[in-house]
């Protein structure tokens, strides 16, 4: 997983948060503390997977275009990094005449399948609304930065 999850998260609660729910790709990117380019090269899969609009022109930018409250962020994670768990090389070799060597790749492609789908299950638990609220409440002091789901909103555990 590489940051542009955490650039798309940040963007969507951002947005969210705003009155107009809009903002340009500088105003995110200074926000988000990285340059605009990354920022737009993130947007730029968030509106074509419809979480995002862009308005061009004068007084122009990125809108929010879904709902906080539905919006999980295992969808995001679908869109923005699904499969990038897996690294792209994996030691061994199935012709290798060794048991571990031969295998060893079979066996940890599995591993790294299931671990994404554990993953991208926590992640759809989470709602940009959800966010905004833990966000909201370390803020005014309430928290200690560890979440803390509303009782009953979520269940923990396999």
């Amino acid at each position: 997983m590489n940051s542009d999850f955490s650039i798309a998260v940040h963007s969507l609660v951002l947005l969210a948060h705003r009155t107009d729910h809009m903002a340009t790709s500088e105003m995110i990117a200074n926000n988000v503390c990285t340059n605009p380019a990354r920022v737009r090269k993130v947007m730029s899969l968030l509106r074509n997977h419809g979480f995002v609009a862009t308005k061009e022109g004068t007084g122009g930018g990125y809108m929010l275009d879904c709902t906080p409250e539905t919006t999980h962020l295992g969808q995001i994670y679908t869109v923005v990094c699904a499969g990038t768990l897996k690294p792209g090389w994996c030691s061994g070799d199935p012709d290798n005449g060794c048991m571990i060597a031969s295998n060893v790749q079979f066996v940890m492609d599995g591993l790294f399948h299931e671990a994404e789908e554990h993953l991208e299950q926590y992640w759809k638990r989470w709602t940009i609304a959800e966010v905004l609220r833990q966000i909201c409440l370390l803020h005014e002091g309430k928290s200690d930065g560890i979440p803390q789901f509303e009782k009953g909103v979520f269940e923990h555990g396999g």
